[in-house]
């Protein structure tokens, strides 16, 4: 296992935690087809913050790159490229491909190729081992061999890091299961959980986050209830948390690349074999249009207090999938944004976190800088995200005398918001 040589395809959110880790230990050379990323950590920074210049400098043995023949002479491939979902809520496996493609072009006889990518039950053995074995002429299982380790990393989270987070594993055959456990055992300190089939480990990885996306979808459900009621959701769930096996779970939006896309690739598989999930889909759907719940509530209460909602300025806090991180991948704050500008309003959005470029390229409309924030001139704000340099934000001064203030995130003091979620 010493001698092992590790490249990491894809530097992500996800692969630059991994190759940093193993790159304290092996050679280890991450793969990365975008230049200017690669270009970036050769320099240092990292520009998802999952890694500091500390980090990267601590990996002695890590280099990066974007030629495919830098990768030739590893024995281990870990792949880690993302697995998003099309217009469609079809499972996307584009990027799996391609980096299937890279390995399979050098791959070498032994040589174990192990996949962190989110994936349906079966689709390394079905989508991916015959990808490896055209492109290598190599046979599966006996000149090369697959594990998948499901990828745990939750962005923005630094007292879960990569080594503290339980690793479940797997391999193509008995000796090679026990490899790739052995090799993850050596760089994350909480222990690994080795499973008995690859099918196993990408299951678990999948109902994960479809655990938790059914769990928010009950208590968003809970909050269209009890607004109709005339309840105070957050107060109701306190309330019931108060008994010892009540789950902490609040409404919001669901985003992000894992609970808001994973549950689509279980239901892809189900489907692909006769059985329709009712459950899983059912709170997709509720998740899916709570931004449309919000734009309709925060218009309904600019109705309420006398504002004119067409032409309406209306400020929005937060765009990323979640607090006090740069990930925009499947944000769900889009949706509000979008519904509210197709009631007329003139929609203004603010995030510290993220990077105003990127927005504009993935979603096709730009932020505006602190500076740009003007007192008592909003008729409405909405608390999106609960980023920590919110609170250094007056809110209440932003909005005019009779405006809106709005909390999808219960974020801040009850006493000044209107409605939370």
């Amino acid at each position: 296992m010493d001698n092992d040589k590790i490249a990491v395809i894809g530097l992500g959110y996800v692969g630059l935690p991994l190759a940093v880790e193993f790159g304290k230990q092996y050679e280890t050379i991450g793969f990365d087809i975008n230049s200017r990323r690669v270009e970036e950590l050769q320099q240092g920074i990292d520009r998802t913050l999952e890694t500091t210049p500390e980090d990267i400098r601590a990996a002695a043995r890590l280099r990066v790159t974007t030629n495919t023949e830098d990768i030739r002479t590893c024995n281990v491939y870990i792949v880690t490229v993302p697995t998003p979902i099309d217009k469609h809520n079809r499972p996307d496996l584009t990027a799996l491909e391609g980096a299937t493609e890279t390995v399979g072009k050098v791959l070498g006889k032994n040589d174990v190729v192990v996949y962190e990518s989110t994936v349906y039950p079966g689709c390394t053995e079905e989508f991916c081992v015959p990808i490896l074995e055209r492109l290598s002429g190599l046979t599966f299982n006996d000149d090369f061999f697959c594990g998948y380790s499901p990828e745990r990393i939750n962005p923005g989270d630094k007292n879960h890091s990569l080594p503290k987070i339980k690793k479940v594993t797997s391999g193509s055959t008995p000796e090679m299961a026990r490899k790739v456990d052995e090799l993850y055992k050596s760089i994350i300190t909480a222990g690994t959980h080795p499973t008995s089939s690859i099918k196993v480990a990408e299951a678990a990885k999948v109902i994960e986050n479809s655990q938790r996306d059914i769990n928010i979808a009950f208590v968003n459900e809970l909050a269209l209830i009890f607004e109709r009621l005339g309840i105070d959701t957050i107060e109701v769930l306190e309330a019931a948390g108060s008994k010892w096996n009540f789950l902490p779970f609040r409404p919001g939006l669901v985003g992000g690349h894992c609970i808001g896309v994973d549950p689509y690739y279980l239901t892809h598989k189900a489907e692909e074999i006769g059985y329709h999930p009712e459950v899983i889909l059912t709170g997709r759907r509720i998740n899916d249009n709570m931004g449309i719940f919000i734009a309709n509530k925060v218009v309904k209460m600019m109705i309420d207090k006398g504002r004119r909602v067409r032409g309406a300025r209306v400020l929005v806090l937060g765009v990323t999938f979640k607090e006090n991180c740069p990930d925009i991948r499947n944000s769900r704050v889009v949706d509000v944004v979008r519904e509210l500008r197709d009631f007329g309003c003139e929609v203004e959005i603010h995030d510290p976190w993220a990077e105003s470029e990127e927005v504009v390229e993935e979603y096709g409309f730009s932020l505006i800088e602190p500076s740009d924030i003007e007192p008592d001139a909003y008729d409405a704000v909405v608390l999106a995200v609960a980023h920590d340099k919110f609170r250094e934000l007056d809110v209440t001064s932003l909005k005019k005398s009779n405006g809106v203030i709005f909390d999808v995130k219960s974020f801040l003091d009850p006493k000044i918001v209107d409605s939370r979620l």
